[in-house]
């Protein structure tokens, strides 16, 4: 069997939100014959920044290996003006971005809906596939 390719992934979340995070993470993880590496900033392990523009500067240099930008798009209304930048980073990079619909619901926020390359469900199956598809 080759060797499999391993994907930098950088996804876009707040920590009210940490159970979408999480859930996707695990996912992720037990899909099988998938590899990755998790570039987000999870709560566990944030960033140590002083201020708002160094908090940018870093999510952008958090955000640049990145293969593929993934958006969880039940995160965006509440939080949109943080996500809204990563959105923006991962554009100005020329990143893939793959939205994943809202848990539940078939309603996906407009901006996610204007930026993704492709929007999936909650699906181990199609969330794979859509970044083996889409990732740089």
């Amino acid at each position: 069997m080759p060797e499999l390719r391993i994907y930098n992934l950088f996804i876009s979340h707040a920590w009210a939100y940490n159970d979408d995070y999480y859930r996707l993470a695990e996912m992720l993880h037990n899909a099988p014959n998938f590899q990755h590496r998790n570039l987000s900033v999870p709560e566990h392990d944030p960033l140590h920044a002083g201020n708002k523009q160094q908090l940018e500067q870093d999510l952008y240099d958090q955000m640049r290996p990145a293969s593929i930008v993934i958006v969880l798009g039940g995160m965006y209304v509440p939080h949109h003006e943080w996500i809204q930048r990563e959105i923006d980073m991962a554009l100005e990079m020329d990143k893939p971005i793959l939205g994943i619909a809202p848990w539940g619901s078939q309603v996906i926020p407009v901006a996610v809906q204007d930026s993704a390359d492709e929007i999936v469900g909650w699906n181990t199956e199609s969330i794979v596939d859509a970044i083996r598809r889409l990732a740089l």
